[in-house]
């Protein structure tokens, strides 16, 4: 998985690419955790190259969703389609995520 994390207009902009399985996971919890360590608080996450999502990965961006509205931030998601977009539907995660 490759993972791109840039910031734009004070929002850290995550760009994922590949399948998000445990180890990218966890990868992508600490490098955000270290923005939250620095007072960012709005997130989007660009899921539009994603092609699968296993638990942990889902764990993971629920975890930072929580985050994110605890520090009165935002975390959106973008570009989800395909078997990610079911995955969300199904979890009823869409409910949950802002989705850009």
């Amino acid at each position: 998985m490759k993972v791109n994390f840039t910031l734009i207009d004070n929002k850290v902009v995550i760009k994922l690419e590949g399948s998000l399985f445990v180890e990218d996971a966890l990868l992508l919890r600490t490098k955000a955790l270290a923005y939250f360590a620095e007072g960012h608080k709005n997130f989007l996450i660009d899921l539009s190259k994603v092609d699968y999502i296993d638990s942990s990965g889902l764990g993971v961006l629920v975890s930072l969703q929580k985050r994110a509205l605890e520090h009165q931030g935002a975390l959106q998601l973008h570009g989800l389609t395909g078997v990610v977009l079911e995955l969300f539907e199904l979890t009823r995660l869409n409910k949950i995520f802002e989705i850009v």
